[in-house]
Formats: structure tokens, sequence, C-alpha cells
């Protein structure tokens, strides 16, 4: 029988207990989870009404994220709204909209002063990651899995809790839960969550009705922003690292297509510096090759043959990344990776967004021998399977990934709908214009939110994947969507990285903090990193007033603009120049995150 978890719950608080009381369970045996705040022991017990005190105060859940460790205690996380997304194999799914975290403790007079200010840091960090607005979960379906990996699941698979079976990787809150995980009597009581996107389609095409899928499963383990996650580590795990899967289901049939993507496998480093480009760094001391097979040894046992698609431009401050992948692909000498490189800038430059076929076509080969998988309705075996991946990525694996992966997408929704007798035989969406058009804004949509998650900001050249074309009104929107990114990388993502690394247990708070030890959030900064950027602020503020307010004679005005003006371009060049001391730190990972 399958392991679910429980769908609608009761959250009863006393000032000494949590009870957690299931409201689908029928039939005269109810189980009940009991939490004590005091002694913090968690246990499952045969529910009577009499056990959960009148005066307690009620609360409806719709699931236990898990249970967080901060300096004023242990929290209970909790989700308090969802909302429906759809169905996907007639399963339900759901999206996480509230959450709260509610603490062990009714009050924080244990705790000092600057206790209470860390801990309020630590609280608003959690929050801003529960508040991503991308996290998913089902009560009865995989959706850490894809449709193929759930066909080849053995017999037993069914039978294990829905947090033991899911694909680790995409598990946001593994660390939470890991309480709760070591009494396996709790597994319905034990939500995973997925990060990512998740969207479901209805359409009808030549009076056939069917339904499609996007799911973009993103990766806990180097889980973090654009410029201080990149490469891979010693564990050969990805930055950025997504797996999306477009599924499509007409009357019995289900057929999945699955692509990746993740940041160049190899040692390098991008930290942000004020310029609005930093330099791409290659730690030529790292074992590439080794780093590069782990990773590739996953992928090769996770999802077959691997076509690699490089889209980083080959001059420039890129070049030194295609170089060092090509490198380490040559030496791997791995007969399931084709490496293949494309100039996508180069290529597609004056807009000439129409030679990105070439690259389809280079592709059209391994297109062909992958295939996709597709079940039939009696379900007894797959009518097709899919032997292996495109694995895509530009240098932040965002926006350029984002127009070849919904270009081989298409192609393959097109062979799909095919034999399942939508479509006719060589018919294409084009054909189509409606649905193209939902279909388009479904993965532009897609690149937004992984862009989002990662960068900060939605994907640039997202009106080529949106309508096929480029466009000025496009071209400004992403003048604007460079500048908003160029301020969050520089002066926020420090702090979002932590959040992350809080969130997924890359670091745990310790008790001790601030009082034998003290915390990493205490950390001061000279004062001449703040002292510096008020000078040129001023430098340049009186500057403008010489030349708005001038003095009595040119020749004074003509100093005093001098002066100023000198000022101004000396402050902003010594803080360029130390730009990296300027930028938003991460302050709490315990390990490198360059590795």
């Amino acid at each position: 029988m399958a392991k679910y978890v429980h769908e609608t719950l009761c959250l009863h608080s006393t000032a000494e207990k949590f009870y957690v009381e299931p409201l689908d369970q029928g039939g005269s045996s109810k189980e009940l989870l009991v939490i004590d705040r005091v002694t913090q022991e968690i246990s499952l017990e045969d529910y009577h009404h009499e056990q959960i005190p009148a005066s307690a105060d009620r609360k409806q859940i719709f699931g236990i994220l898990g249970v967080l460790r901060l300096l004023a205690g242990p929290y209970l996380i909790v989700v308090t709204k969802r909302s429906t997304v759809g169905t996907v194999c007639n399963a339900l799914l759901w999206k996480v909209e509230e959450t709260e975290l509610i603490s062990y403790k009714r009050n924080t007079r244990h705790m000092s002063e600057s206790q209470v200010k860390i801990n309020d840091v630590y609280l608003s960090m959690i929050n801003s990651v529960l508040n991503f607005d991308h996290f998913y979960f089902s009560i009865t379906y995989d959706i850490t899995h894809t449709m193929q990996r759930l066909y080849n699941t053995s017999p037993e698979f069914i039978h294990m809790a829905l947090y033991e079976r899911a694909d680790q990787r995409f598990v946001w809150n593994g660390h939470l839960i890991r309480e709760l995980a070591t009494q396996p009597e709790l597994h319905r009581f034990i939500l995973p969550i997925m990060c990512g996107f998740i969207t479901l389609k209805s359409a009808v095409i030549n009076n056939e009705t069917f339904k499609f899928s996007v799911i973009s499963r993103r990766a806990c383990y180097r889980a973090g922003t654009r410029y201080y996650m990149r490469g891979l580590d010693g564990e050969g795990h990805v930055a950025n690292y997504v797996e999306t899967e477009q599924i499509v289901e007409h009357n019995s049939t289900k057929c999945s297509f699955v692509q990746t993507r993740g940041s160049i496998p190899v040692y390098w480093t991008q930290r942000p510096n004020l310029l609005y480009k930093p330099v791409a760094q290659v730690n030529l001391n790292n074992d590439h090759v080794n780093a590069f097979r782990r990773h590739f040894d996953s992928q090769i046992y996770c999802y077959g043959k691997q076509t690699i698609i490089n889209l980083v431009n080959q001059k420039g401050g890129e070049k030194a990344l295609e170089e060092a992948y090509r490198d380490a692909v040559f030496k791997s000498n791995n007969s399931d990776i084709r490496y293949e490189s494309f100039d996508f800038h180069h290529q597609c430059r004056y807009m000439r967004w129409d030679r990105l076929d070439i690259l389809i076509d280079r592709l059209s080969n391994d297109f062909t021998s992958y295939g996709y998988f597709m079940m039939m309705g009696d379900g007894s075996a797959p009518h097709s399977v899919q032997t292996g991946v495109f694995r895509t990525n530009c240098i932040d694996c965002l926006d350029r990934t984002n127009v070849v992966q919904s270009m081989l997408a298409l192609r393959a929704i097109e062979k799909q709908l095919q034999e399942m007798s939508v479509l006719n035989h060589g018919e294409k969406l084009i054909d189509h214009p409606q649905f193209e058009h939902v279909y388009k804004n479904v993965w532009a949509d897609n690149g937004d939110q992984c862009s989002i998650q990662y960068a900060g900001t939605p994907a640039l050249k997202s009106d080529f994947t949106r309508s096929g074309k480029r466009t000025l009104q496009g071209a400004l929107a992403d003048g604007y969507k460079s500048m908003v990114r160029y301020h969050k990388n520089n002066f926020s993502d420090g702090t979002r990285q932590d959040a992350i690394d809080l969130f997924l247990g890359n670091y745990v708070v310790d008790e001790a903090e601030t009082v034998t030890k003290p915390s990493p959030l205490q950390q001061t900064q000279d004062v001449k990193y703040v002292a510096l950027p008020v000078i040129m602020i001023v430098a340049f503020s009186m500057c403008i007033v010489c030349v708005l307010i001038p003095p009595d004679t040119w020749t004074l005005q003509l100093l005093y603009v001098l002066f100023w003006g000198a000022a101004t371009v000396i402050s902003a060049s010594v803080i360029i120049y130390n730009g990296r001391e300027f930028v938003d730190k991460p302050r709490l990972a315990q390990k490198t995150k360059s590795d």
C-alpha cells in the first residue's frame, strides 16, 4: 500500500505541547502527533478527543515542513495556505502560498538583547526563503521524479514513505525534516517540498483535447545566488542545476521529455566587485577532470547519454571557461558524452536569431537517437524510453539556455503530438497559432522563474521565447532587468545566499552564539568602507551645486568644480579598485563557496 502524507491537519497549541490532528482520517482509529514544547520530545499516539485541552488554540494547516533550530530554540514550520496547481497523472499538485514559524518557546526572556536581535535576523532570512513563491508539493505523487524514473522503480518503492522515495537532489526541506525522519512512524506527517516551477495547461488541437505540463526541479545541492555560486564542488554537484520535464497526456497515453541545465562543471568563480560583469576565473590548482567525471557519472546514471550544449562566448571573458570545459570533456574520454559548442552571441549577432536553427540541426541526430518516454494506456510497458538528455548551459544557465531549451522542447512536443495522432504527420505547432502562443508563454514563464530564483530578475531575451522574435521593446526591457540584476547581485545577494544556506542546513546555528563565541552576523565593516561612499556622494553633490549655483567669478567656479570633481573621481576609483569590499557578502557559510 502506498504511504501518502496527510492532506489536511489541525494544529492545536497549548503552552506545553503541539497536537497535530489529521483531518482526512476515517474510521475509529486515528493517530495524533504530539510535540512537547518543553522536552522537545516528538511522539505518535492514538487519538482520543479528551487528549487535547479545550483551551488549545486551533489552526488548520496543510503540512509540516520540519523543525529548525535557531538561537531561541526549535521552531515548527507549517504550511498555512496552499493553492491548486492542477493534476499530473491524476494526482493533485499544490503550491505553497503561506507558511508560519512557531517557536517551541513561549517567550524570549531566556535570551539576551543581542541574542534576540541576531535571532530576529535569522528568522527574517528563513522567511525570505519561505516567501520564494516557488515551492510545490503533492501528497500522492512524487514530483521530484520524472515519469521514466517512476516507471523504472522497484516494486518496493511504492511502499516507501514519500520523503524516503523522493529524489533527494530536489527535496528542499531535507535538513528541516531530519528530526522527524528519525522516527519512521511519523512518515504521514513529513511533507517533502520541491523548489522550481510547475505549470499545467489543457489544450485542443484538431478537436483532440490533451494536457501538457512543464515541471522544473531545482537542485538543493550547491544552491545559491548568481555570483556566489558558480561551477562545481568536489562531489560533482554544480550550481544552478535544474531538471526540466515536459509532460503530455492524451487520453490514457503519457509522454515525457527531460532536459537539464547546470553551471559549467569545472572549478571557477565570478565574485561581484561592483563591475557590471566581473571576470570569470578558472581555478587552475584544482583537479577539474576528477570532479567533472563525478558530475557526469551521476548524470549518465540518472539520464543516460549526455549531449553538452555550451552556449558561452568563445572570445573575451568567457573564452577561458569554454576552453576549460572542452579540455575536461577531452580528458574525461567518455564515449557517452558529446560536446557541442555554439557561440550564441556571435552566431546570433545583429538580431540573426534564425541562426539558432544551425544549432538545432546539429543536434537533430542526437534528438532522434535519445527519443522520449512514452507510456500507452495499458501501462504494461513503455512504448519508448528516453536514452539521453541535452545538458545546456551558458555562463548563468539562464537567458541563452532558456531559448535553446524551449526550441528543443518545441520539437519534442510536435513529435509526441504527431505520434498521439493529435497532429497530422508533418503538421507543426506553427499551424495552430493559438496553442503556439500559450506554449511559448509557458516556456517563457519557466525561464523567468528559473532566473528569478538564481539571478533575482526575470530572464533576458524572453521576448524571443514568447514570440519567436527579438524586438526593440524586449531589448529595452532587458536593459532594465540588467540594471536590477546589477543592484541585487552587488548589494543584496550576500544576504540571500546566507538565507539559502541557513534554510538548507549548509550553516547550522550554534546556540552558544553571542554567549561563548561571536555570531558571524556580528561582523562589523571597517569605517573606511562606510566613509568612502559618503565622501564620493558629498563630493559629487558639491560639484553639481557649484555648477548650478556658481560663485562670483568663473575662475573660482572652475576651481571648485575641479576640486570636487577630483574628489569624486578619486573616491570612486578607490571604491572600484576595492570593489569586493563594498558588495554584500555572505557571512554564514562554513565552507568555501568556490571549493
